[in-house]
């Protein structure tokens, strides 16, 4: 793994990267590709930077919707943070949630699952017993206790908010391991400040099973936040958007996927058409893909109206 001096540890470039299509208008021959499909991300990308959806980008995805193209939300949010959501949105979407370890429709109905098996999620706790404050472990099961921590702590500078908003779903269990009782988890995450949750990779990537999953990070550093989820072998946005466009019969040329950080970077490999952020992970920037404008600034209202909507697209 090769490693940037000030941030997470970086992949090689992933499965589909090799494959992705370059845009490029110098092409002796330009043909127009119609977008069929658009993978939004959320925190960072659909959201503004106070966690608003903006009306502008509510409009432009029912224009897009209207015009037969899908719509498909991916996140690392858990299901029912993610329906709230979703249900703010005037047309149908499908859901790709905990960084593509679940494809849901709105209603709930369950299309993919890919859980982390439990005795991995366990071996993963138990060697890191000195970050278990910053622990918790995800089920997909419906109502109460779908999240456990150690301790909820509501003031946590960082952690507060979410715990506030999802206290129904969460549950308060120590030692973490007894959580386990024969159920596969979604997930383990760590959650932290950057440096911290740096640590936890390295140590993660460093044990003797890290074949046995994979990682997925997402770094907020203008808040000093970075959210670490363990999931099973394989798993991430990129795979869950290529079975689900393989599933609707939508050619990885017709897709259209926004996002903005380390955990979007699978996704957007995958799309023929990738675009980032205005305000993305600059590293991701460097990758040669459209940029939009950022979250503040209806990034997903303008990347959909002058790519999707405009017939801008090439091949």
């Amino acid at each position: 793994m090769r490693r940037r001096r000030a941030g997470p540890a970086i992949a090689p470039p992933g499965p589909f990267a090799h494959r992705r299509l370059r845009v490029l208008e110098t092409q002796a021959t330009i043909e127009a590709v119609p977008i069929k499909l658009i993978a939004m991300d959320i925190d960072g990308t659909l959201l503004d930077s106070n966690a608003q959806l903006p009306p502008e980008n509510v409009a432009a995805i029912a224009e897009a919707a209207e015009r037969g193209i899908e719509i498909v939300l991916v996140t690392g949010r858990r299901f029912d943070f993610t329906r709230s959501l979703s249900d703010a949105l005037p047309c149908e979407v499908h859901l790709i949630v905990s960084n593509g370890s679940l494809i849901k429709s709105r209603s709930g109905e369950t299309h993919h699952r890919l859980l982390l098996p439990s005795a991995t999620a366990r071996r993963v706790i138990e060697a890191l017993p000195q970050f278990r404050a910053e622990a918790s472990v995800v089920f997909d099961r419906p109502g109460e206790k779908q999240v456990f921590l150690e301790r909820i702590d509501l003031d946590d500078p960082r952690r507060g908010p979410y715990l506030r908003k999802n206290h129904s779903h969460i549950g308060e269990i120590c030692p973490l391991t007894d959580c386990f009782n024969g159920e596969d988890p979604v997930q383990v995450g760590f959650v932290g400040g950057l440096e911290e949750i740096r640590v936890v990779q390295r140590l993660l990537l460093e044990l003797p099973f890290s074949s046995e999953f994979s990682l997925s990070i997402t770094e907020y550093p203008e808040r000093d936040l970075s959210i670490l989820d363990v999931l099973r072998r394989g798993v991430s946005k990129g795979f869950a958007l290529s079975e689900w466009a393989q599933r609707r019969g939508i050619p990885r040329q017709e897709v259209m996927a926004i996002g903005d950080n380390w955990n979007d970077r699978e996704m957007l490999e995958f799309a023929g058409f990738p675009v980032l952020m205005g305000n993305s992970v600059p590293e991701l920037k460097s990758l040669g893909w459209t940029v939009t404008l950022s979250n503040d600034e209806n990034g997903v209202a303008e990347a959909i109206r002058t790519y999707a909507l405009s017939g801008a697209v090439r091949s």
